[in-house]
């Protein structure tokens, strides 16, 4: 079974809107960035492809493929727009 571990997801903008929320801590086995927000787009049925989010976890902007570890704090990132 894999481990759990205890993350703290903050929601802006576009992430708001669909969670509802600002911010939750979950306990999830997601290994990877990826895996967690492929979770929480299924959890809250969000609609966008990863392709076109940026992530962050502990402040850094990482790649979807960091593993996350207990006590980590994620922000997904919608697409901005600009102008």
């Amino acid at each position: 079974m894999a481990m759990q571990k205890e993350l703290r997801i903050l929601y802006y903008a576009a992430f708001r809107e669909a969670t509802g929320l600002s911010e939750e801590t979950i306990r999830s086995a997601a290994r990877t960035a990826a895996d967690l927000y492929r979770e929480i787009s299924h959890m809250y049925g969000i609609p966008y492809e990863l392709s076109t989010l940026t992530v962050a976890l502990n402040d850094q902007v990482v790649p979807w493929s960091s593993p996350l570890g207990d006590g980590d704090t994620v922000v997904f990132l919608a697409p901005f727009a600009g102008g």
